[in-house]
């Protein structure tokens, strides 16, 4: 079972801790260095989650809902953690299905994300759940866009 749940002061050492492996560490940041991202850039409006399998904190994702400007991307998936250990067990998968819903449920028809290319991208990962490369970029990242239904 898969939640998402605030990060506290009772949490946020656990999430902060969690890591990817090295090769993909290139493709995300760390939870820390996302909230410090989030505070660096207000007008993304970051929403962000632990995510937790039963009592287990095992990752962290955070979203840009609405947007304070048209820098950025609105119903962006912006970051997407699975701490190496718990990879390959469909985590990022059931987390992906928790914010899919979330999008679905204020009335968003799709949300989008980016990410880098090489060795360990994630980039397959979201085209196998339903992401759809758009030929543009995202900075230096391919930009990749999910209908929801």
């Amino acid at each position: 079972m898969v939640s998402l749940r605030p990060i506290t002061d009772a949490n946020r050492e656990a999430v902060e801790a969690l890591a990817v492996t090295p090769d993909q560490g290139r493709f995300v940041n760390g939870a820390r260095e996302s909230l410090l991202e989030a505070a660096e850039e207000p007008d993304a409006q970051a929403l962000y989650w632990a995510i937790y399998a039963e009592e287990t904190p095992i990752g962290f994702v955070m979203i840009a809902d609405e947007v304070g400007s048209p820098d950025y991307i609105a119903h962006f998936l912006w970051k997407l953690l699975i701490d190496e250990r718990y990879q390959r067990r469909g985590f990022g998968t059931a987390t992906l299905d928790l914010i899919v819903e979330y999008f679905r449920n204020r009335g968003v028809g799709a949300m989008w994300t980016s990410a880098g290319q090489g060795e360990g991208s994630p980039v397959t990962f979201y085209e196998r759940y339903g992401f759809k490369q758009t030929g543009d970029s995202h900075g230096n990242e391919i930009l990749l866009r999910l209908e929801i239904s």
